[in-house]
């Protein structure tokens, strides 16, 4: 029987992206013009699921009042994760809303419909041809190295026979991509494989069944795969779906006579422009460019390789290069985000020489005139004031005077 649902895990903050989770969960971020977390929907229909069910946690009034009850005729099921006690913990959460076989999958990470598909017939076919042993899970494995941020797996013949949530070591891992085929034993594994600090992890629960000789397999699988764990990933995340043409099917992108584009300015291809943008004479936009819906950029205005979310303007010659901004932004007349690469603090990391002009969260107001230096990161309502040069990490609420 094929599988027709799929539980989505949306309730992470996405702690390393803040400031821009300050106001919203991870899953929500922009990917290009619109949320992670609709690109995440979109492939799961493309390959044949007919129902989502999604846990929601942080954030998550921005995640319900953002999809409602259905998605492209599709009905949602909603379970809510109270506490973020680990991935197997909001798999957990969805257990009462699942009956039978189902589709796990990450809602902060984009995978194309072909590997969705991979995993949802592998593990069909296991099924039919061992329909009393087939597989308890079937998980997607990408062809590239896993490292500390991403799990990876050891797989011989098609088995599963060695899971890593964050490998350390120096052997070589297929990368995890976070597509899980399962059986409903895969609840029970879970529950079972409780923590010492009393988290679930679905890797753990996953590594009890495949230590305990359940079948698990793993299919290596190509396609496009894209995470954003870092701000400037969201860059990276945004440019590849350009790259790979996912963003086809989406009406704003593809429709610019929702866009209004001076007959003067320059846009380079690749990019995106939602509807009610206004991009005056002498711009130049592009390429590598996201504008969010009701987005301006203003006469002589100069932007590339950057995602520019709703409602936020970029002023008569402002030069904006490798910036993330949030919503309701404002980037002043004469403004100059130069460019990475720079060095980006992430809590008491320094990350050296990442490709992060800037990254402006939720209504920042820049008053023109202001000098960027690579790698900065402003928190909320923050004001800089003309002239000002900004560098490091803002705080939220702060006034940066010259």
């Amino acid at each position: 029987m094929a599988i027709e649902t799929a539980v989505v895990l949306a309730a992470g903050e996405g702690t390393r992206l803040r400031p821009l989770t300050r106001n919203r969960p991870k899953p929500m971020l922009p990917a290009a013009t619109k949320p992670i977390l609709e690109h995440v929907f979109d492939q799961l229909l493309e390959a044949g699921i007919e129902r989502l069910v999604v846990v929601v946690g942080y954030g998550r009034n921005r995640v319900q009042s953002h999809f409602g009850p259905t998605y492209r005729n599709t009905p949602i099921t909603y379970v809510t994760q109270e506490s973020q006690l680990g991935t197997g913990h909001a798999l957990l959460t969805a257990e009462s809303a699942v009956d039978g076989s189902f589709l796990a999958i990450n809602g902060d990470q984009i995978a194309d419909d072909s590997i969705v598909r991979d995993v949802l017939e592998t593990h069909g076919d296991g099924s039919k041809a061992m329909p009393n042993d087939g597989p308890a899970a079937t998980l997607a494995l990408l062809r590239r190295p896993a490292d500390g941020e991403y799990g990876g797996a050891h797989v011989d013949d098609g088995r599963v026979t060695e899971l890593e949530e964050s490998p350390g070591d120096d052997r070589s891992y297929h990368l995890n991509a976070g597509i899980y085929a399962c059986e409903p034993a895969v609840f029970d594994a879970v529950r079972e494989a409780t923590s010492e600090t009393g988290e679930h992890s679905l890797i753990d629960g996953l590594s009890r069944l495949v230590s305990s000789d359940d079948l698990v397999r793993g299919v290596v699988t190509e396609g496009t795969w894209v995470d954003a764990t870092y701000p400037w990933d969201l860059l990276d995340v945004s440019f590849a779906l350009c790259d790979a043409g996912m963003l086809e099917a989406d009406p704003p992108a593809g429709d610019r006579s929702a866009a209004t584009i001076h007959d003067r300015a320059v846009v380079r291809e690749p990019a995106v422009i939602d509807r009610d943008c206004v991009i005056g004479p002498g711009a130049v936009v592009g390429p590598y460019v996201c504008l969010g819906e009701n987005a301006t950029v203003g006469s002589n205005a100069v932007l590339e390789r950057s995602v520019v979310d709703a409602d936020t303007t970029v002023a008569d010659n402002a030069t904006v290069v490798d910036c993330v901004t949030g919503t309701g932004v404002t980037i002043g007349a004469g403004s100059t985000v130069p460019g990475g690469p720079g060095d980006v603090r992430v809590g008491d990391r320094v990350f050296e020489d990442e490709s992060l002009g800037a990254l402006l969260a939720d209504r920042v107001t820049d008053h023109g005139g202001v000098a960027y230096v690579p790698g900065t990161i402003v928190g909320p309502d923050t004001e800089l004031r003309t002239g000002a040069t900004v560098r490091g990490t803002v705080p939220e609420r702060t006034e940066v005077w010259p």
